[in-house]
């Protein structure tokens, strides 16, 4: 079969990838090459070495980014719900000769929690905003990325920042209207016809959650991505006081790590 032929019985194609021999999976895509164009901005914000690095990339769709994060000498670990984009992503992984460098396997994010495995750095684009549990994903990765993260999601119009108040008066959450306030938009019904899009967070709500979860922002090489990385000076929220909560929702033992903080109470 030749390739064209391969590449017309995998479709439909979300992921428009330039093939060795010339050919695109995509061609035609509406929202052009995509998401080479994607790429394009962000490849300047990473090493242009990454021999030894291991790399996860969530929601990997037909492997655009695994690929090319492969070419660079990286392992990665592609994971993504969809049989049907797996599929693709092995067959690409195949048409590079990257098959060696590149594993493919049928994960939730949530799934990453029972892994014990880290990660240079963590490639999170076009998934936060799909998930119901967004901040425990979030928690999750946390736990997951050594180093690096390169975070992207569907936000709220503006780029305002604010000094985040440290505490907020009861009787004074006024501020919560300040247009800069961190915060987060749920959309109830659909948005762009998707009803898996369910959150629209605002640029400062971006940075303050990936600050909560231990990463200081340091570029946005394009509009709604942030290349973040892990800061070891910060305690995280994750640290200080919701880790019996997030060993709940992970399905693990969390009743001794309440009454350890019981007792952390209890003798102040």
């Amino acid at each position: 079969m030749t390739v064209k032929r391969e590449i017309e019985a995998l479709a439909p194609w979300f992921h428009n990838i330039h093939l060795p021999d010339g050919s695109q999976t995509a061609p035609e895509h509406f929202l052009g090459d995509f998401p080479a164009f994607k790429w394009e901005n962000i490849r300047h914000s990473l090493p242009e070495n990454l021999h030894g690095w291991k790399i996860l990339d969530i929601g990997c769709n037909a492997g655009f980014y695994s690929i090319e994060l492969a070419k660079r000498g990286a392992e990665v670990l592609g994971i993504d719900l969809d049989d049907h984009y797996l599929k693709q992503a092995n067959w690409t992984a195949r048409q590079f000769g990257l098959d060696d460098r590149i594993t493919y396997q049928k994960m939730q994010v949530y799934d990453l929690a029972q892994m014990e495995c880290q990660f240079d750095l963590v490639w999170f684009m076009g998934v936060f905003y799909h998930l119901r549990y967004p901040m425990l994903a979030l928690d999750i990765i946390a736990q997951k990325a050594k180093n690096m993260l390169v975070f992207q999601t569907l936000s709220m119009p503006g780029k305002e920042e604010m000094d985040v108040p440290h505490d907020i008066p009861f009787n004074n959450r006024a501020v919560m209207r300040d247009p800069a306030y961190p915060l987060m938009a749920f959309i109830e019904n659909r948005l762009a016809g998707d009803p898996t899009n369910w959150w629209a967070p605002n640029h400062q709500g971006i940075l303050s959650m990936l600050r909560s979860c231990g990463f200081k922002v340091t570029a946005m090489p394009e509009d709604e991505t942030y290349i973040a990385k892990k800061d070891h000076d910060s305690p995280t929220d994750f640290n200080t006081w919701n880790y019996s909560e997030y060993l709940s929702a992970i399905g693990k033992d969390w009743q001794e790590e309440v009454g350890k903080k019981t007792k952390e109470k209890n003798e102040i």
